[in-house]
């Protein structure tokens, strides 16, 4: 086996396509929107054997909100989906893990394996190399269901909800061009101000929408009230999975209830466009109250836990910034 930093674009492409745990998050796409987007480094490692057949691949993003000394305390390594390992063969995994903290230790504080499908029969390999699993739950709404299924799993009042929103006047409408994109992003721009949080720059959702084609990458879902966007959710697609990316509506138009329309609308739009998956991105921590998932969990779907793995390179640094966020969430506030 061989690590190697690069590799031929469609060779990658089409090894992390062909794979059961494929994502879009581990795709050449990704890398290039990475390269694009301020504040954020791509890092690819991969593994090869002798014939040049490719083993392995793992895409990370790294972040960073600030320069100087503030950018050292907030680096981070995201690797969203996890590494693609063929045939989840232990001993690739191993040799991969190994050779990724070599190169990464370096660089950020941590680095966090946000993962998309089941791992359990990889966990002591993660371990082995300082990954710390940790409960982290998601919803999946399975889009071959018929559309009346798909309504019945519904809950109720959702369901009246999203008659409401027709009833006051909001429409939906799949949004792709520039226009509605930076309307979009003054609108999240808001919601994740409101929810001290931060966000990327214009330039990762531009790049999104630039490397798009017509097979994957971003679409724009949006609510539409007399004439104008007040509702969005910014969705990936690839691979027969439609992919919740970022999501919100402007807080005055919250009676008009655009957040409700929106993801029902995207299903049917799924649905009718063959896609198997959608994936919520996200329904926090088991036990722990969250807000999101109980707005989440409202339009049905299965609840899965894959998890995810936590590997900490400097641990002193590693608290000092976590207690900087929370300081900064109190300073916004």
């Amino acid at each position: 086996m061989k690590i190697v930093f690069d590799l031929e674009e469609k060779k990658w492409s089409d090894f992390v396509y062909n794979h059961s745990k494929s994502s879009v998050f581990q795709t050449p796409y990704m890398a290039k929107v990475y390269k694009e987007t301020e504040k954020n480094e791509p890092f690819f490692i991969g593994v090869v054997n002798d014939k040049g057949e490719i083993l392995a691949t793992l895409l990370a993003v790294i972040q960073k909100e600030h320069k100087g000394f503030l950018g050292k305390l907030s680096s981070r390594a995201i690797i969203m989906g996890g590494p693609i390992i063929k045939n989840d063969n232990k001993e690739v995994l191993s040799f991969l893990l190994e050779h990724y903290n070599k190169f990464v230790k370096g660089r950020v504080i941590y680095s966090q394996i946000r993962n998309q499908f089941e791992q359990t029969d990889l966990y002591d390999s993660y371990s082995k190399f300082g990954f710390k699993y940790e409960d982290h739950l998601n919803i999946l709404v399975n889009l071959k269901k018929t559309e009346e299924s798909l309504w019945k799993d519904v809950y109720t009042k959702r369901r009246n909800e999203i008659r409401r929103a027709s009833k006051e006047g909001v429409t939906f409408k799949m949004s792709n061009t520039f226009e509605g994109l930076k309307v979009c992003y003054n609108i999240l721009n808001e919601v994740y101000s409101r929810a001290k949080l931060p966000m990327p720059s214009f330039s990762h959702f531009k790049s999104l929408q630039d490397n798009s084609d017509e097979d994957f990458g971003l679409r724009i879902a949006t609510a539409i009230y007399e004439e104008e966007i007040i509702g969005c959710m910014l969705v990936l697609v690839y691979n027969e999975t439609i992919y919740d990316y970022y999501a919100g509506a402007y807080s005055s138009f919250y009676k008009k209830y655009p957040n409700h329309l929106i993801p029902w609308e995207v299903f049917k739009w799924g649905n009718k466009n063959d896609y198997l998956i959608f994936d919520f991105g996200g329904a926090g921590e088991p036990n722990i109250p969250y807000g999101v998932r109980d707005y989440k969990k409202k339009f049905g779907g299965d609840f899965v836990n894959y998890g995810r793995f936590t590997n900490i390179h400097k641990k002193n640094m590693y608290m000092i910034a976590k207690f900087g966020f929370l300081l900064w969430k109190k300073i916004k506030k």
